[in-house]
């Protein structure tokens, strides 16, 4: 499927639901999934690393999921986070339903599935984690990560997954260069060809 279908907030294919049964947080959940979407057919194998990699999110507060497809990044951190509010944010509207349907599949009333633009401007995040949409290209991704990671509270840590063979390197050393000394950005681990990054907000003061 081209990836502009899942970058467009009516993708142009038809909405047909149908059952998707994954496992996230060791148990296998009946979901359900779409085309022309991210990923319909199942967790990608950036997600998986990242799932695989990061430690628990913030146990409350808010928390952020860019980019959600169907949701796994999403009902992960609401499974283990169920004190804090998850937003799960996408450009397409077909996402964000699939994330709200599967968070009633589970139970899970803390995920709050939003277009971008429908998050309240002066929310701040403990947590964000996201597979950033890298075939969107630079200049677009700069600006997306420029519009979520500046919203990290004090002490907020992002973790982003990245294949190596896409400009994982090269986006660290960018956003290093870009946020500045009151944000430490690290490389944390590779795998499968991925590198997971992590963003840590400091002190205002921080140099």
């Amino acid at each position: 499927m081209e990836p502009a279908h899942y970058f467009n907030a009516q993708p142009d294919v038809p909405d047909v639901r149908r059952p998707l049964a994954v496992v996230l947080e060791g148990a296998e959940r009946a979901l359900e999934t779409s085309s022309g979407i991210f990923s319909p057919d199942g967790v990608d194998k950036g997600t998986a690393v990242l799932l695989a990699e990061v430690p628990d999110p913030a146990p409350e507060g808010n928390l952020l999921d860019v980019g959600c497809g169907w949701g796994p990044i999403a009902l992960t951190m609401a499974l283990r986070s169920p004190g804090a509010t998850v937003h799960a944010v996408d450009v397409n509207e077909r996402s964000l339903s699939l994330t709200a349907a599967n968070a009633g599949r589970l139970g899970l009333a803390n995920i709050r599935a939003a277009l971008p633009e429908d998050v309240p401007a002066d929310l701040r995040f403990s947590t964000i984690w996201s597979n950033p949409p890298i075939r969107i290209g630079k200049q677009a991704l700069h600006e997306l990560l420029l519009q979520w990671l500046p919203r990290l509270e004090v002490g907020g840590e992002a973790w982003l997954v990245v294949q190596k063979n896409l400009g994982a390197d090269s986006l660290q050393r960018w956003l290093a260069d870009t946020l500045g000394g009151a944000y430490d950005v690290g490389r944390e681990a590779t795998s499968k060809g991925f590198r997971i990054l992590r963003v840590t907000r400091g002190g205002e003061g921080s140099s």
